[in-house]
């Protein structure tokens, strides 16, 4: 027998019944964890129970009038902000989809990364019927955790969420929870994700030398923690209520959290202010990140009106607003206030952007103006400046460098052709 005989055999010996239709598939019966036996301690301390088929999670409700106050912003100030978004129709990383209810999210974890790291603790604040309604979530243990992400309703409704360095660290956290618990949960939304940390990044870039919210809190939004916990000590303090079932402590927790989450609020209306309402106030750099932020944004019109109101405003003593708005105008082909622009920039800039300021003097000079004297005159500035500047890294000045010299040689030979170089 050939073999191929052999193995057709074979597979009529290997052929599988068919199943019986009559037959239903089991399913397996899921058990719901029993409530901790630290349960009456945590409701004296003031957080309600909630229940749903996965097991039990605790929360706390708090309920805000729209003249709260937190710093120096009113909480009422989110409904003017939605409705200037509304109104200017910006495309922009900060504009909400009005298609999804606008929700500020943070959490709370037992550490930065890993899959064994915890979400302990989520909190939501929304406008809702005439106030904002702040619900937070805390977990009870790693047995009810489908119980406590179920409970946050990401499954159900998709959001604009508003974060504070929620792209990075948030949102993943609640992804990889949710993987963990894919088996039983309904699937997790994509939503709209809004990060105030790269914001005020681009906002008050050169402004401030940290990020931290509680800084922005301070410097930006006038509010000052008073009694707050430090965050590393959160996921402590947590593991202690946990273990020994002391909530007292896990309640400073959730005061930290709720303050975070109304940092949010008020952040996000300073941050559509500056955006949107040219007259809040605020610095000339700010102001000229903002500019620039909606030049990398291609919304041209908009970055030019915001660069022309601080330069009329402080004219050269804001000489970066110069630098961004010399490549709009050689952008539009108006080259000579273009040069004009580049030329203050040059004067009052170091570093960086001093060497690229001179650097497109030179190529104005050279392919629009056709001037080949000044264009040289500016080309060794730049290489000048390249060697004497500080604050450049050394692939800034090698790639920068080469092109200066080439350009350099270049106009040598467009005006003393045949010469040596």
């Amino acid at each position: 027998m050939s073999y191929e005989a052999k193995m057709m055999e074979m597979k009529k010996l290997l052929k599988k019944k068919a199943p019986k239709t009559d037959e239903k598939p089991q399913t397996q019966k899921r058990e719901t964890p029993p409530p901790p036996p630290y349960e009456k301690r945590w409701l004296a301390a003031g957080l309600t129970k909630e229940e749903n088929e996965f097991g039990v999670v605790y929360k706390k409700t708090v309920v805000y009038d729209l003249h709260h106050q937190h710093g120096k912003y009113k909480l009422s100030g989110l409904l003017n902000t939605v409705e200037r978004w509304r109104e200017s129709q910006e495309i922009h990383p900060l504009a909400p989809d009005f298609t999804r209810p606008l929700v500020f999210f943070d959490t709370e974890t037992t550490g930065l990364k890993g899959a064994g790291t915890l979400i302990f603790l989520m909190g939501f604040i929304e406008y809702t019927d005439e106030a904002f309604t702040l619900t937070q979530y805390v977990l009870p243990g790693p047995d009810h955790e489908a119980a406590f992400l179920y409970a946050s309703d990401l499954w159900k409704t998709p959001m604009s969420i508003v974060m504070y360095n929620g792209k990075s660290f948030d949102m993943p956290q609640v992804q990889t929870r949710w993987t963990m618990n894919r088996n039983v949960l309904p699937q997790l939304l994509k939503h709209t994700e809004i990060d105030l940390l790269h914001g005020s990044k681009r906002i008050w870039k050169n402004e401030m030398d940290t990020f931290k919210l509680t800084a922005v809190e301070e410097e930006q939004l006038g509010f000052f923690r008073e009694g707050d916990i430090p965050g590393h000590m959160a996921p402590i303090i947590y593991q202690d209520a946990v273990k020994n079932g002391r909530a007292e402590l896990l309640m400073k927790v959730l005061l930290h959290n709720e303050w975070d989450i109304l940092s949010l609020v008020t952040l996000y209306i300073r941050s559509t202010d500056l955006l949107l309402h040219g007259d809040a106030i605020s610095s000339a750099n700010a102001k000229t990140n903002i500019g620039k932020w909606y030049t990398d944004l291609k919304s041209f019109s908009r970055s030019k009106d915001v660069l022309m109101d601080v330069i009329a405003e402080y004219g050269t003593e804001e000489p970066m607003a110069h630098f961004h708005i010399g490549f709009l105008m050689k952008k539009e082909g108006l080259h000579a206030n273009a040069i004009e622009s580049f030329a203050t920039a040059a004067a009052g800039l170091k570093g960086r952007e001093k060497v690229i300021a001179l650097e497109e003097l030179a190529k104005l000079f050279e392919h629009k103006l056709k001037e080949l004297e000044k264009a040289l005159y500016y080309a060794k500035e730049a290489i000048h400046a390249l060697h004497e500047e500080q604050d450049m890294t050394e692939r800034f000045k090698v790639r920068m460098g080469n092109g200066l010299r080439h350009r350099e040689i270049r106009l040598n030979r467009k005006l003393f052709p045949g010469e040596a170089q």
